[in-house]
């Protein structure tokens, strides 16, 4: 099983990523904690992802691939995956594509966790660090829609792969529903 999952902030997919791991027995790899572990080990790539983190900059997408894709290709070989953090735009999956079609890693399916704003904004409050206000965490949701929108286009038009689920459900619901949806195909 190869899944990649797809969602604003505060819409599951560390949870869901973790309960579909168990429930195929597959990895879960965040691109967030590929980056984290590559920083703690003080590696040259970690050093440079510190760099770009420590800047407020977005880390380059060479550096997220040589990072993610051996984390996958390497779960691949143990039965496969649920990837969530990246690729988060349609240059990106293209990318990846090309990389995942070389190397044999190709998705099943990209699974949507789509949570109305509103509910996404109430979840992100509610974990916030003091700086984070209504206004930026709203920012952050505007940016995701306009950089995931057309993804999301990309994985049900083009590749005809897309999973839809709401997400505003209680987690074990998300979780027999994307499930079933999986079998399904």
């Amino acid at each position: 099983m190869k899944l990649l999952l797809v969602g604003a902030p505060g819409s599951g997919k560390g949870t869901q990523g973790k309960a579909l791991a168990s429930l195929y027995g597959v990895e879960h790899i965040s691109s967030g904690e590929v980056l984290r572990v590559e920083v703690r080990a003080g590696t040259s790539l970690g050093r440079e992802v510190a760099a770009f983190q420590r800047r407020g900059d977005l880390v380059p997408d060479q550096i997220v691939f040589d990072l993610v894709i051996p984390a996958v290709a390497a779960a691949t070989a143990h039965g496969g995956y649920i990837l969530d953090g990246f690729p988060r735009t349609v240059p990106q999956a293209l990318q990846a594509a090309d990389v995942a079609r070389r190397l044999e890693l190709t998705l099943d399916a990209a699974i949507y966790l789509n949570v109305p704003e509103p509910v996404l904004l109430e979840r992100l409050l509610a974990r916030a660090r003091p700086d984070d206000t209504a206004e930026v965490i709203r920012h952050r949701l505007e940016v995701f829609a306009e950089t995931t929108n057309p993804l999301i286009a990309y994985y049900r038009q083009q590749r005809g792969i897309l999973v839809e689920v709401h997400g505003d459900q209680p987690q074990e619901v998300i979780t027999a529903e994307i499930q079933a949806r999986l079998a399904d195909r």
